[in-house]
């Protein structure tokens, strides 16, 4: 464990920062630093990472050794699918709803909602939120939303603080007030986030726990980390201070602080009743080109196509799932929260309906059997000017536009094997008889969904 002399002081000294819980109660702990109710969860989302970014799904252009480790140890899914971005990705996962359904305005989750930590703290899980917020509300929605400790980055939107730096002497916020610049000048925002979290697992582990650490890593402005001799220099007030050539460091940066969570993990002994899982939130930034399996691969966030959506995803889970399992089933953003509550054995209250999610709990002891067959996104870009969203049906590899017009892609129904970008719609006169049996079971859902 490195040393924290001057971060850890500034987390466990701010007031209340930390409340005790009961402990946990049914079955005999493991051993003496072990909960004896249910598992500890750890969700890592990256932010601006698609699939083509980690290592083990064939990235080529990055250095992902942690994440790898994840997937080496545990269950890499091959098909999970986002938003195009990141704030209606994250309301999906956090609620385990469409965003038809309660995403009416961009970066703000409404308070009449409940989200996945609500439903583990419920459940008796002490829970902290570190890293991007980006959900409005301060103080009084973080809580509301279930989670009992945080420390975050853009606690509100309306306040003239949106542009501020989240990674050199990061604006960072905790029980209802921004930590102090003094204290936090040169520091580097993630390495402030992981000493947070250690220090909430070190003050809980003898209780459940659930970590949901929204990584602001690695998101525009393009910047050294401290590992970079052009850290030292850098000016990260300004905002526009933006260099592509850093996104590599920045994603081994992630990686890295990872890596030292489940280090942490081990040496607290709680590494064998800790569930971890790592998803990014939406595809790599506009300008940024990876080498994925020998092709160049350029970033499509805000686009609804593959590399607009589709997100890595690794569930670690020592002694439950067969190290090195390759899962090639659908996954979407709302399956996360009934998949939670079916491996913390939580209940989903009325209160949460409806459930748009479908779990994948079983798949991750080896039972494909509910796997799903297609999934759902409704997509606003901009709440405010857009009129109507682009609604979309995809299997693994077809993919059907609703009819009503968008300013986001054209209606139709696309092969994304042949045709990855979707340039050009295939013609109903030409369908197989295959091919017309999915678009009509396609267009059920697109009308079921309204």
């Amino acid at each position: 464990m490195r040393c924290k002399t001057l971060l850890l002081p500034l987390i466990l000294l701010l007031p209340g920062f930390f409340i005790g819980c009961s402990r946990a109660k049914d079955a005999p702990p493991q051993n003496d630093s072990i909960p004896a109710n249910n598992i500890n969860v750890i969700l890592f989302v990256g932010d601006d990472i698609g699939y083509e970014i980690p290592t083990c799904n064939g990235g080529e252009s990055y250095s992902t050794p942690n994440i790898d480790a994840l997937a080496q140890n545990g269950m890499r899914f091959t098909q999970c699918y986002s938003s195009p971005l990141c704030s209606p990705s994250r309301v999906m996962l956090l609620t385990g709803k469409y965003n038809f359904r309660n995403y009416y305005e961009w970066g703000v989750l409404n308070r009449n909602q409940v989200t996945i930590g609500n439903l583990l703290k419920n459940n008796g899980y002490k829970t902290y939120y570190a890293g991007k917020w980006q959900l409005d509300g301060g103080d009084a929605s973080i809580r509301k939303f279930g989670f009992d400790n945080y420390l975050v980055y853009l606690p509100f939107l309306t306040n003239g603080k949106d542009a501020v730096s989240r990674y050199k002497s990061p604006v960072l916020y905790a029980n209802g007030n921004y930590l102090p610049a003094k204290k936090l000048k040169n520091k580097y925002g993630e390495d402030v986030f992981t000493d947070s979290v250690e220090s909430f697992i070190l003050n809980n582990k003898q209780k459940n726990f659930f970590v949901y650490y929204a990584m602001v890593l690695a998101h525009h402005p393009f910047s050294p980390t401290p590992d970079n001799v052009d850290y030292a220099g850098w000016d990260d007030s300004r905002v526009d201070h933006s260099d592509t050539k850093y996104f590599p460091d920045m994603v081994h940066y992630m990686d890295k602080k990872i890596g030292e969570i489940v280090n942490f993990l081990k040496q607290t002994k709680l590494d064998k009743n800790t569930v971890i899982l790592y998803i990014g939130d939406n595809g790599s930034p506009i300008g940024i080109q990876s080498k994925f399996n020998g092709t160049i691969i350029k970033g499509e966030k805000s686009s609804t196509t593959t590399y607009g959506t589709h997100v890595p995803l690794i569930v670690y889970w020592p002694g439950k799932i067969m190290p090195g399992t390759v899962n090639n089933n659908l996954v979407s953003f709302p399956d996360f929260l009934p998949t939670l509550a079916e491996l913390t054995h939580s209940t989903i209250s009325n209160q949460f309906n409806p459930i748009d999610g479908l779990s994948f709990y079983h798949q991750l002891l080896g039972d494909n059997s509910g796997a799903r067959s297609s999934i759902f996104c409704s997509y606003l870009h901009d709440t405010i000017q857009d009129k109507n969203p682009a609604r979309w049906v995809q299997n693994t590899r077809y993919k059907l536009y609703d009819t009503l017009l968008n300013n986001y892609h054209t209606p139709g129904f696309y092969d994304m094997q042949k045709d990855i970008e979707e340039t050009k719609s295939l013609s109903d006169a030409f369908l197989t008889p295959e091919q017309e049996a999915i678009k009509q079971n396609f267009r059920l859902v697109l009308d079921s969904l309204k």
